[in-house]
């Protein structure tokens, strides 16, 4: 599949800004099915509780490296240098803190080191992935494209798509940067749960299955790619709806119950979990609402693709 000429603007209905304005309705997108794969009440505790979480500097890393990403691509090809990745970080991480002052309580006020070695860790990523891609040859059709589909129950899949590239012959590649290590081998196929996500949704939306998924991991420098087929997408689509059923039994009953892991030891909310002696607060008013139609306490944001 050759992936490097420049691609004429999809048709308007076809071009996604951001989240239409329609009355909220039932919705899913990658993070929250993953949220309650892995534990309920961590869905709940997300979207239903909306409760407050630290920020990450590892998270947040990969939101700053993501938006000199898109960025990069704004630039004529040849522009498209390394130097030029670098130069960005800098007016991103600002961008960043206007958008969210309160990142800004990871670093010390009084020692510039550590922001400096975190900002130093983004470019190692960058320069990592300009090994793995040349932006000079590319030229994606779409960057952060908010993708949406309604299935025939009424349930609506949507999420954010980090790169669409799209070859003259019609051929898709989906593209989705991760600034962490790749999985081992037993683990791909649940890395791989967003990206057949975003497959569907483009199946249905654009009546063409994806070429090629391409998972790039940039704190290893592997690229985990898989070609998609019908008969998979088929299956991925009746997991999505099995599990949104497990998600309105949870939402009749108030049963969120907790699923202890490993991941727990990542986990903001600890001291609410009943699986280290927390009690959870009272489920707020519209809490089976919130709980089907997330879009209910504020519109989908990237962030919670």
């Amino acid at each position: 599949m050759t992936l490097t000429e420049p691609q004429a603007a999809p048709a308007p209905e076809q071009r996604r800004a951001g989240p239409p304005a329609d009355p909220v309705r039932r919705a899913l997108s990658p993070s929250r099915a993953s949220d309650f794969m892995q534990c309920p009440l961590l869905y709940r505790f997300r979207t239903i509780d909306r409760l407050p979480e630290a920020p990450s500097p590892a998270a947040v890393r990969g939101t700053l490296v993501h938006a000199v990403l898109e960025r990069l691509f704004d630039l004529p090809a040849v522009a498209r240098t390394i130097s030029a990745a670098r130069a960005m970080l800098w007016p991103q991480w600002q961008q960043l803190l206007e958008q969210e002052p309160e990142l800004a309580v990871m670093f010390g006020e009084d020692d510039d080191a550590p922001l400096t070695a975190w900002l130093e860790s983004a470019e190692q990523l960058l320069e990592r992935w300009f090994g793995l891609e040349d932006p000079t040859r590319l030229e994606p059709a779409e960057r952060e494209l908010y993708v949406e589909t309604t299935l025939d129950d009424g349930l609506v899949l949507r999420g954010f798509v980090d790169r669409l590239d799209v070859a003259p012959t019609g051929e898709v590649r989906v593209v989705d940067y991760k600034t962490g290590r790749a999985p081992r081998e037993a683990f791909e196929a649940k890395a791989l749960f967003q990206m057949r996500f975003y497959a569907l949704v483009l199946w249905r939306t654009r009546g063409v299955i994806p070429r090629l998924l391409q998972l790039v991991y940039l704190g290893d420098g592997q690229v985990l790619r898989h070609a998609p087929d019908e008969r998979e997408l088929l299956a991925t689509e009746r997991k999505v709806r099995a599990l949104w059923a497990a998600i309105e039994r949870a939402a009749s009953t108030g049963d969120w119950r907790p699923s202890p892991s490993r991941l727990c030891e990542w986990c903001d909310h600890q001291a609410l979990c009943p699986a280290f002696g927390g009690t959870p607060p009272p489920l707020p008013g519209r809490a089976e609402l919130l709980a089907l139609e997330p879009a209910a306490s504020g519109s989908v944001t990237p962030g919670e693709e």
